[in-house]
């Protein structure tokens, strides 16, 4: 889960403590465009103090209005739908055909948040059902692979720890992408044993680690929710580690480098007991094709290639840059021929 909903969770649990009554909003269903993905959260004290959000603001304002004029009334969660006709999705800001459905779940100290909160902050995977008929929530371990999932009987949310990714190499280039990395709300560890480029480390919101690569991987106990990314071109430090990483099951394994330079790592990576199904999951050349130059520029493309991959959206191969650069060799050769 990402740290704005982990922080709906966590006022969630402090407004309870401190005696005040809450109600926690959650995404289930969407129709057409939406703002915000199902299992995205919000939490509304009986004040009308609101935190996390489900829309674009037009929604929070009308819980907001509705919990400051009758209060959190209900005993037990609801659905609702917001955005169902045209003029609804324009009061509403919903962007055009779009609808989306809600819990209205109203807390009280047995709803297990805290217990929640707790079991994220130590790293576990948690499950939360909510039975719509009672209200009632029970807690147990999930896997990476579940989502959310409403059947009008009970809810089913996941919650775990922010996605991780590990960055291989503290040069320039990991600089811009581990900035971006934090704003997109990874748990980002930097690797690197060389001196020269640690000392200086001072990126917000990251870890710096100076042991070898490959035993960072192996530490690390990489998951489904775990990315890796090398960039520092020396094959003793990649290559290791990228054999370590392919093992494991982390969504999105990449490395930095020339179409030629990313063949031969291929051919050295066959040398060890990697198989061709595990080599087939290594991204490289890392990133897609927008042209990218500038480190900050070829930090946009890594980091898109790994959004997708975290989506389950596969890219075609003429967004990907071995396949696009190849496209355009083959169009300037046809031009160059039709030109003679």
């Amino acid at each position: 889960m990402d740290s704005v909903d982990l922080e709906v969770l966590k006022s969630s649990a402090r407004w309870l403590e401190h005696g005040h009554r809450a109600l926690l909003v959650t995404v289930v269903k969407t129709w057409g465009s939406s703002p915000r993905p199902e299992g995205a959260m919000l939490a509304v004290r009986d004040d009308g103090l609101v935190v996390g959000s489900v829309s674009g603001g037009c929604i929070e304002d009308d819980l907001i209005d509705r919990v400051r004029r009758h209060g959190i009334e209900q005993t037990r969660p609801e659905a609702v739908k917001y955005g169902i006709t045209a003029e609804e999705a324009h009061r509403f800001g919903l962007p055009c055909g779009g609808t989306i459905q809600l819990v209205l779940e109203p807390l009280t100290q047995q709803s297990g948040i805290a217990e929640l909160c707790d079991s994220v902050e130590r790293g576990a995977l948690v499950a939360r059902t909510v039975d719509m008929a009672t209200g009632t929530a029970r807690l147990t371990p999930a896997q990476a692979t579940d989502g959310v999932d409403f059947d009008g009987q009970r809810l089913l949310t996941i919650h775990g720890p922010r996605y991780r990714m590990l960055v291989i190499g503290a040069g320039q280039l990991s600089r811009y992408l581990c900035h971006i990395a934090v704003g997109l709300d990874y748990q980002v560890t930097v690797c690197d044993p060389r001196e020269e480029y640690t000392d200086e480390w001072d990126i917000p919101g990251t870890k710096i680690v100076r042991t070898m690569p490959d035993d960072t991987v192996l530490d690390m106990k990489l998951d489904e929710r775990c990315a890796v990314i090398a960039l520092t071109h020396d094959p003793k430090l990649d290559d290791l580690a990228l054999m370590e990483a392919l093992k494991t099951p982390a969504f999105y394994v990449g490395a930095l480098g020339s179409r030629r330079n990313n063949a031969a790592r291929r051919e050295r990576l066959k040398e060890f007991d990697l198989n061709e199904t595990e080599l087939a999951r290594l991204h490289g050349p890392v990133g897609i094709y927008i042209g990218s130059r500038t480190p900050p520029e070829i930090a946009v493309s890594i980091l898109a290639e790994v959004t997708a991959a975290k989506n389950g959206v596969s890219l075609p191969t003429l967004l990907q840059v071995e396949g696009a650069k190849a496209a355009r060799e083959v169009a300037a050769g046809g031009d160059a021929a039709c030109s003679v």
